[in-house]
């Protein structure tokens, strides 16, 4: 069976009909279970992290295992608790590499956390992929794939953006971390090549009372990418404060309404870079037909994240968690086999179109990175009487 039908391409009863001719064919005589794992935190101040990716992963395997499952066998979720602990999260890898019946890890979420374990998995020859994890190299792993926009193309289709709208300057507002030092040497690298002047990184502190000096030094900047949290939200209230006029920006983080929540209105006019995220999208006609059935499953089963002060939704889901499972069950049909080499070579030659996967997003991870600089889109903030909505900006060409 093709990876585009198992992606979804034909209709309802085409794939069941399909996938229950693999299950005949029984190719898989391992196991009657294939167990894929999740490592996350599911509790602490990030559990809501491990829920949607749980959610999002749980909802991919019941439409896998209703179709037939893989080989026959029926997927099955195993989680694990990272609690936004490295030592548990290390403990956990570690655990689920022991397990024979386990095929494949998602997570650990967050880059420092994955790369505690990244070796664990090479070391095991045990196919991971990663829906959590914003920095580092995947192109060097044999077994690791990522199943997020990583932040340099992020950063690269922000830059495009701003070409377009004549912005001739950007600065950075970001906390001093390793993720905010990434994102000063993106910017630094990819300014330039788009006729982009770089004014430079303000690195900001846990303690600041305002971002305003911040601002006041970038006031000049045609626009300023922000944080995709609190601290962003404290930027983004200073450069209200000051009049700047320019452009707010971000990445994917700026779609979750706990952004909304923590910048208010503020936050109208910002855009952001990120896969494709259409539920705040009002014309549904135009939500890719894999996306709207993955949301409407998520939003029927699980709900909808609204923001306590903003009011905005989200669904209580990841999609780009469930593509995981989706890519692991075209390569496990493709390589008619559960072998870890063979699996990760199966993975490496997908190419599943962005119409026919729970994220809308095409699938094609040769580099072992699901999607591209041309996969993203820039999404705009915007709110009216019927409360917030985004609008797709993406530059033409």
């Amino acid at each position: 069976m093709s990876a585009l039908v198992l992606s979804g391409c034909a209709s309802k009863e085409e794939r069941a009909g399909a996938s229950a001719g693999a299950a005949s064919a029984g190719w898989n005589k391992e196991s009657g279970t294939v167990k894929i794992g999740l490592i996350s935190p599911m509790t602490g101040p990030y559990a809501i992290l491990g829920i949607l990716q749980q959610n999002s992963i749980q909802v991919e395997m019941d439409r896998i295992n209703q179709a037939g499952g893989v080989g026959g066998a029926k997927l099955e979720l195993v989680v694990r608790d990272s609690a936004l602990d490295p030592g548990k999260a290390v403990q956990a890898a570690n655990e689920l590499v022991g397990d024979g019946q386990v095929r494949m890890v998602i997570g650990p979420s967050l880059s420092a956390f994955y790369n505690a374990a990244k070796g664990i998995y090479e070391q095991n020859r045990k196919l991971n992929c990663q829906p959590g994890v914003g920095t580092g190299d995947f192109s060097v792993l044999k077994y690791g794939f990522r199943s997020q926009d990583p932040n340099d193309i992020g950063i690269e289709k922000l830059m495009q953006y701003f070409q377009g709208q004549g912005v001739k300057s950007v600065g950075l507002v970001y906390e001093a971390d390793d993720t905010g030092k990434a994102m000063d040497g993106f910017i630094r690298e990819l300014a330039p090549k788009y006729g982009i002047t770089y004014r430079g990184f303000q690195q900001t502190r846990p303690d600041d009372q305002s971002h305003r000096p911040y601002i006041d030094k970038l006031k000049d900047a045609g626009a300023i990418v922000v944080s995709s949290n609190a601290s962003g939200a404290k930027t983004m209230a200073a450069a209200d404060e000051a009049g700047y006029k320019g452009v707010m920006a971000g990445t994917s983080g700026l779609q979750n309404v706990s952004f909304l929540d923590a910048a208010g209105d503020l936050a109208i006019g910002s855009v952001f870079s990120a896969v494709n995220v259409q539920f705040n999208i009002r014309d549904q006609a135009t939500w890719k037909p894999g996306y709207k059935a993955h949301v409407d499953t998520i939003v029927k089963k699980f709900g909808v994240v609204e923001g306590t002060k903003s009011g905005a939704k989200m669904p209580k889901g990841t999609a780009i968690a469930a593509d995981c499972v989706t890519a692991f069950a075209a390569a496990a049909e493709n390589a008619k086999s559960l072998d870890p080499d063979k699996l990760a070579a199966a993975m490496t030659a997908l190419d599943i179109p962005n119409t026919e996967t729970p994220s809308g997003n095409r699938i094609k991870p040769a580099d072992h990175e699901f999607f591209h600089v041309e996969d993203l889109h820039i999404y705009r903030w915007d709110k009216d009487d019927k409360g917030w909505f985004i609008t797709d900006a993406t530059p033409k060409s």
